[in-house]
C-alpha cells in the first residue's frame, strides 16, 4: 500500500507557495513566457486556470509555474511547458477499457 497523501513531503519553497492565496502568487516574468503566433498560447494550455479575484476581476494563473499571468499575455504568450488540453488529447469522455 502507498504512503498517505498527507504524509508525502514536498520542498519547503514549493509548500509555502502552494499555501499562498492565488492573488499573492508572483507574476511570471519574460524569462518564463515568450511570444507566439500559434494556437499554442497560455489560454489553450492544460496548466492554465482562471479564478475570480477581488471584486470578481479574473486572475489568470499557470499551475505548472505556480504564478500569475498578466492580462493579455494569456492570448499571445506561452512557455516551454505548454501542454495540449487533456480534453483535446483524449476526448471529452474517453472510453475506459
Amino acid at each position: 500500500m502507498g504512503v498517505p497523501f498527507s504524509r508525502l513531503s514536498r520542498p519547503a519553497a514549493l509548500a509555502s507557495r502552494l499555501d499562498l492565496p492565488v492573488e499573492e502568487l508572483p507574476y511570471l516574468d519574460e524569462g518564463a513566457l515568450f511570444r507566439t503566433r500559434s494556437r499554442k498560447v497560455c489560454m489553450t494550455c492544460h496548466w492554465f486556470r482562471h479564478h475570480a479575484g477581488v471584486n470578481c476581476i479574473p486572475v489568470l494563473t499557470c499551475q505548472l509555474h505556480q504564478g500569475l499571468i498578466a492580462h493579455g499575455e494569456h492570448l499571445t504568450s506561452r512557455c516551454q511547458g505548454w501542454t495540449d488540453n487533456m480534453v483535446r488529447q483524449q476526448g471529452w469522455a474517453p472510453e475506459v477499457a
